[in-house]
Protein backbone atom coordinates (compact mmCIF):
# COMPACT_ATOMS: atom_id res chain seq x y z
CA UNK A 1 0.00 0.00 0.00
CA UNK A 2 1.29 3.62 -0.65
CA UNK A 3 1.84 5.36 2.58
CA UNK A 4 2.42 9.06 2.56
CA UNK A 5 5.74 9.26 3.28
CA UNK A 6 6.23 7.11 0.13
CA UNK A 7 3.83 9.41 -2.14
CA UNK A 8 5.50 12.66 -0.74
CA UNK A 9 8.59 11.32 -1.84
CA UNK A 10 7.13 10.12 -5.11
CA UNK A 11 5.85 13.75 -5.27
CA UNK A 12 9.66 15.29 -4.98
CA UNK A 13 10.63 13.07 -7.74
CA UNK A 14 9.85 14.96 -10.77
CA UNK A 15 11.29 17.80 -9.28
CA UNK A 16 14.70 16.02 -8.79
CA UNK A 17 14.72 15.22 -12.34
CA UNK A 18 15.52 18.87 -13.64
CA UNK A 19 17.44 20.19 -10.65
CA UNK A 20 19.73 17.20 -11.03
CA UNK A 21 20.49 15.76 -14.01
CA UNK A 22 23.27 13.49 -13.43
CA UNK A 23 21.55 11.84 -10.65
CA UNK A 24 20.38 9.32 -12.79
CA UNK A 25 23.92 8.47 -13.98
CA UNK A 26 24.86 7.95 -17.83
CA UNK A 27 22.91 5.76 -19.86
CA UNK A 28 24.42 2.51 -21.28
CA UNK A 29 26.26 2.67 -24.71
CA UNK A 30 25.25 -0.77 -25.43
CA UNK A 31 22.32 -1.07 -27.43
CA UNK A 32 19.41 -4.28 -27.26
CA UNK A 33 18.70 -4.25 -30.87
CA UNK A 34 15.87 -5.10 -32.48
CA UNK A 35 13.27 -4.48 -29.77
CA UNK A 36 9.44 -4.39 -29.88
CA UNK A 37 7.63 -3.29 -26.62
CA UNK A 38 3.33 -3.10 -26.62
CA UNK A 39 0.45 -2.39 -23.97
CA UNK A 40 -1.26 -5.47 -22.48
CA UNK A 41 -1.56 -9.01 -23.29
CA UNK A 42 -3.38 -8.44 -27.07
CA UNK A 43 0.45 -7.44 -27.47
CA UNK A 44 1.82 -10.40 -27.61
CA UNK A 45 0.35 -11.44 -30.92
CA UNK A 46 1.09 -7.83 -32.51
CA UNK A 47 4.76 -8.22 -31.57
CA UNK A 48 4.78 -11.30 -33.17
CA UNK A 49 3.89 -9.88 -36.34
CA UNK A 50 6.17 -6.65 -35.78
CA UNK A 51 9.25 -9.14 -34.83
CA UNK A 52 8.89 -10.48 -38.73
CA UNK A 53 9.22 -7.24 -40.05
CA UNK A 54 12.17 -6.20 -37.56
CA UNK A 55 14.14 -9.84 -37.18
CA UNK A 56 14.52 -9.42 -41.36
CA UNK A 57 16.29 -6.20 -40.96
CA UNK A 58 12.70 -3.91 -41.78
CA UNK A 59 12.63 -0.44 -40.40
CA UNK A 60 10.86 0.05 -36.65
CA UNK A 61 7.90 2.03 -38.36
CA UNK A 62 6.58 -1.00 -40.60
CA UNK A 63 7.16 -3.01 -37.89
CA UNK A 64 4.94 -0.84 -35.61
CA UNK A 65 2.50 -0.63 -38.14
CA UNK A 66 2.42 -4.19 -39.26
CA UNK A 67 1.88 -5.09 -35.47
CA UNK A 68 -0.95 -2.95 -34.05
CA UNK A 69 -2.67 -4.24 -37.38
CA UNK A 70 -3.30 -7.46 -35.45
CA UNK A 71 -5.53 -6.25 -32.80
CA UNK A 72 -7.30 -3.97 -35.33
CA UNK A 73 -8.33 -7.08 -37.38
CA UNK A 74 -8.85 -9.44 -34.47
CA UNK A 75 -12.77 -9.15 -33.26
CA UNK A 76 -12.00 -10.78 -29.60
CA UNK A 77 -10.22 -7.68 -28.79
CA UNK A 78 -12.89 -5.33 -27.65
CA UNK A 79 -11.06 -2.33 -27.45
CA UNK A 80 -9.12 -1.83 -30.38
CA UNK A 81 -10.57 -1.97 -34.27
CA UNK A 82 -13.10 -4.52 -35.04
CA UNK A 83 -15.45 -5.49 -32.54
CA UNK A 84 -14.57 -2.54 -30.16
CA UNK A 85 -16.52 -0.96 -27.87
CA UNK A 86 -19.00 1.67 -29.41
CA UNK A 87 -19.83 5.37 -28.15
CA UNK A 88 -23.32 5.88 -26.57
CA UNK A 89 -25.09 5.90 -30.10
CA UNK A 90 -23.75 2.36 -31.17
CA UNK A 91 -21.12 3.33 -33.53
CA UNK A 92 -17.93 2.22 -33.44
CA UNK A 93 -15.28 5.04 -33.68
CA UNK A 94 -11.21 4.75 -33.77
CA UNK A 95 -8.58 6.30 -32.92
CA UNK A 96 -5.23 6.08 -34.19
CA UNK A 97 -1.32 7.83 -34.96
CA UNK A 98 1.88 6.94 -36.12
CA UNK A 99 5.32 7.94 -36.05
CA UNK A 100 8.90 7.35 -37.45
CA UNK A 101 12.50 8.39 -36.64
CA UNK A 102 12.43 11.49 -38.52
CA UNK A 103 9.46 13.00 -36.26
CA UNK A 104 7.35 12.33 -39.36
CA UNK A 105 3.90 11.21 -38.16
CA UNK A 106 0.05 10.95 -39.19
CA UNK A 107 -3.35 10.31 -37.11
CA UNK A 108 -6.86 9.77 -37.66
CA UNK A 109 -9.52 10.38 -35.34
CA UNK A 110 -13.77 9.47 -35.07
CA UNK A 111 -13.01 7.14 -37.93
CA UNK A 112 -16.35 5.45 -38.36
CA UNK A 113 -16.49 2.12 -40.87
CA UNK A 114 -12.36 1.72 -41.64
CA UNK A 115 -10.75 -1.58 -39.64
CA UNK A 116 -7.08 -0.05 -40.06
CA UNK A 117 -6.93 3.18 -38.60
CA UNK A 118 -3.35 2.86 -38.11
CA UNK A 119 -2.57 2.21 -42.19
CA UNK A 120 -5.03 4.85 -42.50
CA UNK A 121 -2.45 7.22 -40.12
CA UNK A 122 0.20 5.95 -41.89
CA UNK A 123 -0.78 7.07 -45.20
CA UNK A 124 -1.67 10.82 -43.73
CA UNK A 125 1.89 10.70 -42.92
CA UNK A 126 2.92 9.72 -46.04
CA UNK A 127 0.71 11.30 -48.39
CA UNK A 128 -0.78 14.52 -47.17
CA UNK A 129 1.12 17.55 -45.62
CA UNK A 130 -1.24 17.47 -42.71
CA UNK A 131 -0.69 15.12 -39.35
CA UNK A 132 -4.28 15.06 -38.79
CA UNK A 133 -7.77 14.36 -40.69
CA UNK A 134 -11.24 13.79 -38.80
CA UNK A 135 -14.40 12.20 -38.98
CA UNK A 136 -15.78 12.51 -42.25
CA UNK A 137 -12.38 14.18 -43.80
CA UNK A 138 -10.53 10.76 -42.25
CA UNK A 139 -13.13 8.71 -43.76
CA UNK A 140 -13.44 10.29 -47.48
CA UNK A 141 -9.39 10.07 -47.50
CA UNK A 142 -9.48 6.52 -46.51
CA UNK A 143 -11.56 5.31 -49.62
CA UNK A 144 -9.60 7.40 -52.11
CA UNK A 145 -6.81 5.62 -50.97
CA UNK A 146 -8.65 1.95 -51.38
CA UNK A 147 -9.56 1.22 -48.11
CA UNK A 148 -13.28 -0.77 -47.96
CA UNK A 149 -15.90 0.80 -45.67
CA UNK A 150 -16.89 -2.45 -43.32
CA UNK A 151 -19.21 -3.13 -40.56
CA UNK A 152 -17.35 -2.70 -37.33
CA UNK A 153 -20.49 -3.26 -34.81
CA UNK A 154 -19.98 -6.65 -34.31
CA UNK A 155 -22.98 -9.14 -32.96
CA UNK A 156 -21.16 -9.15 -29.49
CA UNK A 157 -20.05 -5.44 -29.04
CA UNK A 158 -24.04 -4.81 -30.27
CA UNK A 159 -25.87 -6.78 -27.35
CA UNK A 160 -23.38 -5.11 -24.95
CA UNK A 161 -24.34 -2.28 -25.84
CA UNK A 162 -27.70 -3.02 -25.98
CA UNK A 163 -27.37 -4.26 -22.19
CA UNK A 164 -25.78 -0.85 -21.44
CA UNK A 165 -28.43 0.94 -22.82
CA UNK A 166 -30.42 -0.58 -19.70
CA UNK A 167 -28.31 1.55 -17.03
CA UNK A 168 -26.12 3.75 -18.89
CA UNK A 169 -23.39 3.10 -16.20
CA UNK A 170 -20.21 5.20 -16.80
CA UNK A 171 -17.88 3.14 -17.71
CA UNK A 172 -14.02 3.21 -15.52
CA UNK A 173 -11.31 3.32 -17.82
CA UNK A 174 -9.64 -0.38 -16.00
CA UNK A 175 -8.11 -3.16 -16.81
CA UNK A 176 -11.25 -4.32 -18.36
CA UNK A 177 -11.71 -1.10 -20.63
CA UNK A 178 -8.30 -0.12 -21.18
CA UNK A 179 -9.07 1.23 -25.06
CA UNK A 180 -6.02 0.88 -26.84
CA UNK A 181 -2.50 -0.60 -27.66
CA UNK A 182 0.64 1.27 -27.85
CA UNK A 183 3.77 -0.24 -29.34
CA UNK A 184 7.28 0.74 -29.55
CA UNK A 185 10.10 -0.29 -31.67
CA UNK A 186 14.11 -0.02 -31.77
CA UNK A 187 15.18 -1.63 -35.27
CA UNK A 188 18.39 -2.87 -36.29
CA UNK A 189 19.97 0.34 -37.55
CA UNK A 190 18.85 1.73 -33.89
CA UNK A 191 16.00 3.96 -35.16
CA UNK A 192 12.92 4.12 -33.02
CA UNK A 193 9.53 4.42 -34.05
CA UNK A 194 5.43 3.85 -32.75
CA UNK A 195 2.05 3.07 -33.44
CA UNK A 196 -1.19 4.09 -31.05
CA UNK A 197 -4.65 2.56 -32.02
CA UNK A 198 -8.34 2.21 -30.09
CA UNK A 199 -11.66 2.31 -30.36
CA UNK A 200 -11.97 4.53 -27.20
CA UNK A 201 -13.44 4.34 -23.76
CA UNK A 202 -16.80 2.03 -24.16
CA UNK A 203 -20.19 3.90 -24.60
CA UNK A 204 -18.53 7.15 -24.60
CA UNK A 205 -19.99 10.55 -25.30
CA UNK A 206 -20.48 10.79 -29.41
CA UNK A 207 -17.47 12.73 -30.80
CA UNK A 208 -15.37 12.09 -27.96
CA UNK A 209 -11.96 11.52 -28.77
CA UNK A 210 -9.03 10.66 -26.22
CA UNK A 211 -5.39 10.57 -26.08
CA UNK A 212 -4.11 7.88 -28.27
CA UNK A 213 -4.41 10.07 -31.70
CA UNK A 214 -2.91 12.81 -30.30
CA UNK A 215 1.29 13.10 -30.90
CA UNK A 216 2.88 13.89 -27.49
CA UNK A 217 -0.13 12.43 -25.23
CA UNK A 218 -0.90 8.93 -26.38
CA UNK A 219 2.54 8.45 -28.85
CA UNK A 220 5.61 10.51 -28.82
CA UNK A 221 9.05 9.02 -30.55
CA UNK A 222 12.74 11.10 -30.25
CA UNK A 223 14.64 9.28 -32.23
CA UNK A 224 18.19 11.25 -30.41
CA UNK A 225 16.60 9.47 -27.21
CA UNK A 226 13.94 7.45 -26.83
CA UNK A 227 9.56 7.13 -26.87
CA UNK A 228 6.51 6.51 -25.06
CA UNK A 229 3.05 5.41 -25.19
CA UNK A 230 -0.20 5.27 -23.02
CA UNK A 231 -2.60 3.90 -21.48
CA UNK A 232 -5.88 4.38 -19.43
CA UNK A 233 -7.99 7.69 -19.23
CA UNK A 234 -7.18 9.49 -22.21
CA UNK A 235 -7.88 13.23 -20.96
CA UNK A 236 -5.48 12.75 -17.96
CA UNK A 237 -2.22 12.27 -20.91
CA UNK A 238 -3.91 14.85 -23.01
CA UNK A 239 -4.05 17.64 -19.92
CA UNK A 240 -0.28 16.55 -19.12
CA UNK A 241 0.93 15.70 -22.73
CA UNK A 242 2.34 13.03 -20.81
CA UNK A 243 3.95 10.58 -23.26
CA UNK A 244 5.86 14.02 -24.64
CA UNK A 245 7.10 14.42 -20.78
CA UNK A 246 8.10 10.92 -20.20
CA UNK A 247 10.58 11.53 -23.49
CA UNK A 248 11.30 14.55 -21.92
CA UNK A 249 12.49 12.99 -18.54
CA UNK A 250 14.64 10.12 -20.64
CA UNK A 251 16.29 13.18 -22.39
CA UNK A 252 17.68 14.70 -18.74
CA UNK A 253 18.98 11.40 -17.60
CA UNK A 254 16.03 9.16 -16.66
CA UNK A 255 15.62 5.29 -17.14
CA UNK A 256 12.24 4.56 -18.90
CA UNK A 257 11.02 3.09 -15.76
CA UNK A 258 11.85 6.24 -13.99
CA UNK A 259 10.38 8.74 -16.49
CA UNK A 260 7.05 6.45 -16.48
CA UNK A 261 7.28 6.67 -12.81
CA UNK A 262 8.01 10.68 -13.13
CA UNK A 263 4.98 11.08 -15.29
CA UNK A 264 2.47 8.86 -13.43
CA UNK A 265 3.65 10.88 -10.24
CA UNK A 266 2.83 13.91 -12.04
CA UNK A 267 -0.41 13.19 -12.72
CA UNK A 268 -1.16 11.90 -9.10
CA UNK A 269 0.41 15.26 -7.44
CA UNK A 270 -2.33 16.97 -9.46
CA UNK A 271 -5.12 14.87 -9.35
CA UNK A 272 -4.98 15.15 -5.45
CA UNK A 273 -7.85 11.62 -5.21
CA UNK A 274 -5.42 9.73 -7.56
CA UNK A 275 -6.65 6.72 -6.52
CA UNK A 276 -9.94 6.97 -8.22
CA UNK A 277 -8.29 6.87 -11.99
CA UNK A 278 -5.96 4.28 -13.89
CA UNK A 279 -2.96 5.56 -16.45
CA UNK A 280 -0.10 3.82 -17.73
CA UNK A 281 2.83 4.65 -19.64
CA UNK A 282 5.41 2.70 -21.44
CA UNK A 283 8.67 3.60 -23.21
CA UNK A 284 11.62 2.33 -24.97
CA UNK A 285 15.12 4.38 -25.17
CA UNK A 286 17.39 4.54 -27.61
CA UNK A 287 19.59 1.71 -25.83
CA UNK A 288 16.42 -0.47 -26.45
CA UNK A 289 16.05 -0.75 -22.07
CA UNK A 290 11.90 -0.49 -21.51
CA UNK A 291 9.90 0.32 -18.69
CA UNK A 292 6.32 1.02 -17.45
CA UNK A 293 4.58 2.32 -14.78
CA UNK A 294 0.80 3.06 -13.82
CA UNK A 295 -1.73 3.95 -11.02
CA UNK A 296 -3.24 1.06 -10.08
CA UNK A 297 -2.08 -2.88 -10.41
CA UNK A 298 -2.86 -4.44 -13.17
CA UNK A 299 -1.05 -3.08 -16.38
CA UNK A 300 0.89 -4.96 -18.23
CA UNK A 301 3.20 -5.44 -21.46
CA UNK A 302 4.46 -7.07 -24.12
CA UNK A 303 8.20 -7.40 -24.87
CA UNK A 304 10.21 -9.02 -27.79
CA UNK A 305 13.97 -9.37 -28.79
CA UNK A 306 16.58 -11.58 -29.27
CA UNK A 307 16.14 -13.87 -25.73
CA UNK A 308 12.61 -14.02 -26.48
CA UNK A 309 8.99 -12.77 -26.05
CA UNK A 310 7.13 -12.23 -22.75
CA UNK A 311 4.37 -10.51 -20.80
CA UNK A 312 5.40 -7.97 -17.92
CA UNK A 313 3.62 -6.54 -15.17
CA UNK A 314 4.37 -2.87 -14.97
CA UNK A 315 4.91 -1.64 -11.94
CA UNK A 316 2.28 0.28 -10.03
CA UNK A 317 2.13 3.89 -7.71
CA UNK A 318 -1.07 1.36 -5.55
CA UNK A 319 1.74 -1.58 -4.96
CA UNK A 320 -0.74 -3.87 -4.03
CA UNK A 321 -3.14 -1.53 -2.14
Amino acid sequence: MTTRRRFLQLSAFTGAISAALPAFGKQSTTQNKPVVVSTWEHGMPANAAAWRVLSQGGRAIDAVEQGVRVPEGDPSVRTVGIGGYPDAEGNVTLDACIMDENMNCGAVAYLQGIKHPVSVARLVMDNTPHVMLVGEGAKKFALEQGFVEENLLTDEAKNDWQQWLKTREVQQINIENHDTIGMLALDNKGNLSGACTTSGAAYKMPGRVGDSPIIGSGLYVDNEVGAATATGMGELMMKTVGCHLVVELMRQGASPAEACEGAVERIARKLGDYKAFQVGFLALNKQGQYGAHCIQPGFNYAVQDSAGSRLIDGNSLLRGA
